[in-house]
């Protein structure tokens, strides 16, 4: 399922996101909202007083909710020179291998995630995220 909490002007469409999810989870709640409601959530739960760009709340069996703040990754799109579509494709990939389990505390865990959201992104006809562009020449 996926909810809209804010405008959904400029944002992804609904099947995009269902198809970015696709195949990594059957049972995940996709939650797009602002900078309040993800500061509020990152506060309470991981007790960090700012809004971040994804939030996983695992439920068990690889499902549960992924929390994404449209700001936060509309701004790092942006810096990063990355579509908003690439941007929220990875962040949709990121989130559920989090509810799966998958994390990046420990070197060895980051490198193994990146090059799982590497491999799926790819098949969804993305770059590798962890590339970012280099802004042009002044």
């Amino acid at each position: 399922m996926v909810q809209f909490a804010v405008a959904r002007r400029g944002l992804p469409s609904a099947a995009s996101f269902r198809r970015w999810s696709l195949g990594l989870s059957t049972n995940v709640t996709l939650r797009v909202v602002g900078e309040a409601e993800a500061r509020r959530l990152n506060e309470r739960f991981r007790k960090k007083r700012k809004a971040t760009n994804v939030l996983s709340f695992p439920y068990g069996g690889g499902s549960g909710d992924v929390i994404l703040c449209h700001p936060v990754i509309a701004r790092e799109a942006r810096a990063q020179r990355k579509t908003l579509a690439a941007h929220y494709a990875h962040m949709v990939v990121h989130g559920i291998l989090h509810l799966r389990g998958y994390d990046h505390e420990k070197h060895g865990d980051a490198r193994r995630m990146e090059r799982r959201e590497i491999r799926i992104l790819r098949r969804l006809g993305f770059s590798d995220p962890y590339t970012v562009k280099s802004p042009p020449p002044p």
